[in-house]
C-alpha cells in the first residue's frame, strides 16, 4: 500500500470508529471540501463538519471499497448507513469520493452522491415527492450549513 492509499484507508477506518481527531489530521491547513450538502468548506470548517457528523452518528456504519490511486490523487466509493436524526429514518448512502494530495495531506476532497435519492431515504414521502426540487434541496443545504455554524460556535477550536 502506498502513502496515498494508506492515508485514505486510515481516514475511512477512523471514520468507521467515529474518530474525527484522526480524520482531521489528514487535511492540509488550506484544504477544501465540497459535497451536495456541505458545499465549499475550507480548513477548520471541514474538521468541524467531521467532528459534528461523528458525534451525531451514534449508529453510523462506514465502509469503503478499494482505493484507486493516480499520481497525487485517489478515488474511492464509500458507504454510510445511519439514522437521520430529524426523521428517525435509516439512510444507506453511497458516495463517490475524490481526493487530491499535497505535502502528503488532503488538499481537495470532493464527495458526490444523489441528493434526491438521499432525500427520499432521509425525508420519506416528502423526499420522494419533493426531494428533486430546488426548494427542498436548498433547504437541506441551508439546514446543514446552519447546523455546522451552530456547532462551530459551540466548539471554539474550529473558529
Amino acid at each position: 500500500m502506498n502513502k496515498i492509499e494508506n492515508t485514505i484507508d486510515t481516514f475511512y477506518k477512523a471514520f468507521a470508529k467515529r474518530d474525527f481527531a484522526t480524520m482531521n489530521k489528514f487535511y492540509h491547513k488550506n484544504a477544501q471540501f465540497t459535497d451536495p450538502v456541505f458545499q465549499y468548506l475550507e480548513g477548520r470548517e471541514i474538521q468541524a463538519m467531521w467532528h459534528m457528523l461523528c458525534e451525531a452518528g451514534k449508529d453510523l456504519q462506514i465502509s469503503h471499497s478499494p482505493i484507486g490511486v493516480y499520481d497525487n490523487s485517489a478515488r474511492v466509493t464509500w458507504k454510510a448507513v445511519y439514522t437521520f436524526g430529524k426523521t428517525g429514518r435509516i439512510v444507506h448512502n453511497e458516495i463517490q469520493a475524490e481526493f487530491f494530495i499535497k505535502d502528503n495531506l488532503i488538499i481537495n476532497h470532493f464527495d458526490s452522491f444523489n441528493l434526491y435519492r438521499w432525500a427520499q431515504m432521509a425525508l420519506g414521502a416528502t423526499g420522494l415527492l419533493l426531494g428533486w426540487t430546488s426548494y427542498v434541496q436548498n433547504r437541506i443545504k441551508s439546514d446543514a450549513k446552519n447546523q455546522l455554524k451552530k456547532f462551530i460556535k459551540s466548539h471554539p477550536q474550529y473558529r
